[in-house]
């Protein structure tokens, strides 16, 4: 539909050059995690999110704009009926201007889904792992599925994919436990990277009681293990160190302590089609109105030309006031992480 698309590359205003689209298929997901969303969530009505087609053409706009890597995100994208079609038909455009495609799931319905995505040319995933303990994660997730993840897990590594874990680091939650989730995670071969909590709609928890800085943890970490400063880079906003005792490799998404805007590479598109150019920013443009516009090759180009001119410089998260209200009100499983 859009090969005919301008090849002008996606710039924005700071002189950052974006090739990286996460593109959100749904709001919905299968856990409640307790820094994420309310028990009783209130998702999108079906009839607002985009379809497959749709997300599939909107994914070749970007391509023929520069994109070279894509990750589906959600909510949980495994939960979306017939996902499956929307990889095998993303997949074919590895090598054909589309470097890179992959995930950020929960896990738990990877197993069923593993060897699919490993034939659309799913090379790696990022597996969200707060905790190792069942009780934990079931008080963490409010739901009794760490069997499943694991499950999940093992299934991607035995179909060729390369797992990454990431933890969100919890003060009083798992900080007592990060130290042996990376270590199991390295002796099963995979990178783990830890992330600050962000600011991101309303939950039940008090979000400020959550904050753990990750240079605090990165300090105790350097007293039990060598850590040394690695040059990896997926793309993404994550600082490397390889760790000598472990032999594996750990990263920090630091939004708070040490902000990564200058390097941004990335859009965001929801479910609906709304595309962010900043997950901690409200600017916004609506690319669904585009796509189904009569003219939807103009239209989008014109819609991301526009994104480009309002993305920000950088984000503007605080953690300092309890009580305080979220920096956005939109969760992150609307806008996919």
């Amino acid at each position: 539909m859009f090969a005919g698309a301008g090849p002008r590359p996606l710039v924005d205003g700071f002189q950052r050059r974006i090739t990286y689209l996460r593109l959100s298929v749904t709001d919905r997901c299968d856990l409640r995690c307790a820094y994420c969303m309310p028990e009783r969530m209130t998702f999108l009505p079906k009839k607002d999110v985009l379809s497959l087609e749709e997300l599939y053409q909107l994914s070749s706009g970007f391509i023929a704009r520069g994109v070279t890597k894509i990750r589906i995100t959600g909510g949980e994208p495994l939960v979306r009926r017939d996902i499956g079609d929307l990889f095998a038909m993303l997949g074919r455009r590895l090598g054909d201007g589309l470097e890179e495609l992959t995930l950020t799931t929960n896990g738990t319905q990877l197993a069923a889904h593993a060897d699919a995505l490993a034939r659309a040319g799913v090379a790696r995933v990022n597996v969200s792992l707060d905790t190792l303990d069942r009780a934990r994660f079931a008080a963490l997730t409010r739901r009794d599925s760490l069997a499943q993840v694991l499950e999940g897990i093992a299934a991607a590594r035995a179909a060729g994919i390369r797992v990454k874990l990431n933890a969100v680091a919890l003060k009083g939650v798992n900080e007592d436990e990060l130290p042996d989730l990376i270590a199991w995670g390295h002796a099963q071969g995979h990178d783990v990277t830890l992330i600050e909590v962000m600011p991101l709609g309303d939950v039940e928890e008090e979000r400020l009681d959550q904050y753990l800085p990750l240079d605090a943890v990165r300090s105790r970490l350097s007293r039990r293990w060598t850590l040394t400063d690695s040059a990896h880079s997926t793309g993404g906003p994550s600082t490397y160190v390889d760790i000598a005792e472990t032999g594996g490799r750990l990263g920090f998404i630091t939004p708070h302590t040490s902000n990564f805007c200058a390097g941004c590479n990335r859009l965001r598109v929801t479910a609906t089609g709304q595309l962010y150019p900043c997950l901690g920013g409200g600017e916004q443009v609506d690319l669904r109105s585009a796509l189904r516009s009569d003219t939807p090759e103009a239209s989008l180009a014109a819609a991301l030309d526009e994104a480009l001119r309002i993305k920000p410089e950088k984000h503007h998260f605080r953690m300092q006031e309890r009580g305080a209200a979220p920096a956005l009100a939109r969760h992150m499983s609307m806008t996919g992480g």
